[in-house]
């Protein structure tokens, strides 16, 4: 038998929504809101914020960051290593730098540290200039200078290493009637060889060192501690171009002597020691670069045993500066 149809309405009453109309009340609502405004002006949206910042940095009369939060609110930048100053340790390396009046921030010392004429000193220097002294566990010393540090129980805080000009240090030369001697460094990048050749540089009577802009270590702690002080009397110098540089000295009749293992000329065979000169030493692997190799006037070499394939870049330009200064003593 089949079921009987449904009763008509039976889903009356079921239907979503108004049975009747509203009459145009909803589209008056959405009339009456006007335009919908533009992102700067909603407060929570991003770029009503940043308007909202604007302002303020607007009324505080430019202090704080534009487009962003007050300067006392801002976010602060990742964390540079004590805004960017560099750790000297060891005791002559930090009585060096002391005795040459780098503007340090702070003195660190040892608890119960052995006393001897240098750490008095260094004491002395630091109370007179009244830079902070602060004494620190051996194991604060240790975190200070590094994994492979030596700190000998002192260490001051020094700012960034101030790099002179090379042309500004030849004219110093020049200006003091001396013989130029500089040493010139093609793609060293152990900085630990960098403070050997500041030191050997100081040691015989060399006017500077002078770095490439570009691939080249820098003055940092590990030089410092290397050069043991010497970092504090002996003048870096940044070259934009060390090719550029290098013919710029040429004209101004400074010889540019490359340190190589296949030079032409044997070291104690040189005959331009006695001249204005800037020695360029090349790393290990490579040797001197191309361009600096076509822009000097002799190529040296050390004369070395078959045995050792080559020496150490800081070792190297010892045994040149020393035979540079040999030379020169004998002319005078």
């Amino acid at each position: 038998m089949a079921g009987k149809p449904p009763r008509a309405g039976a889903n009356k009453g079921k239907k979503k929504g108004p049975l009747k109309g509203t009459g145009g009340n909803g589209r008056q609502a959405l009339e009456g809101r006007g335009p919908t405004p533009k992102a700067e002006d909603r407060a929570w949206h991003p770029a009503g914020k940043r308007k909202a910042a604007a302002e303020r940095y607007a009324a505080a009369g430019g202090r704080g960051k534009p487009g962003g939060q007050p300067q006392s609110q801002s976010r602060p930048r990742a964390a540079k290593k004590d805004d960017d100053t560099e750790t000297v340790t060891g005791r002559n390396s930090v009585l060096e730098a002391l005795r040459a009046k780098i503007p340090a921030t702070a003195f660190y010392i040892a608890q119960r540290v052995e006393m001897d004429d240098r750490v008095k000193e260094m004491l002395s220097i630091a109370t007179h200039r009244g830079i902070p002294v602060l004494e620190v566990t051996r194991p604060e010393l240790d975190r200070m200078a590094g994994f492979d540090g030596v700190h000998q129980g002192v260490a001051i805080k020094v700012p960034p290493y101030e790099y002179a000009h090379p042309h500004d240090l030849l004219e110093q030369v020049l200006d003091r009637g001396q013989l130029p001697l500089f040493v010139a460094l093609d793609g060293i990048t152990d900085p630990r060889n960098l403070g050997a050749i500041i030191r050997s540089t100081g040691a015989f009577g060399g006017h500077g060192v002078i770095l490439p802009q570009r691939r080249s270590a820098s003055v940092n702690s590990a030089a410092w501690k290397t050069s043991a002080g010497a970092a504090a009397r002996v003048p870096v110098a940044i070259a934009p171009n060390l090719t550029t540089t290098l013919k710029d000295f040429k004209r101004q009749g400074v010889f540019v002597l490359g340190l190589d293992g296949g030079g032409d000329v044997s070291l104690p065979a040189l005959q331009l020691a006695d001249r204005p000169v800037v020695i360029v030493i090349g790393s290990e692997g490579k040797g001197l670069s191309r361009l600096v190799t076509e822009t000097c006037d002799q190529v040296v070499s050390i004369p070395i045993e078959a045995a050792t394939e080559s020496l150490n870049a800081g070792i190297a330009a010892s045994v040149a500066l020393y035979q540079v200064s040999v030379t020169r003593s004998a002319s005078e």
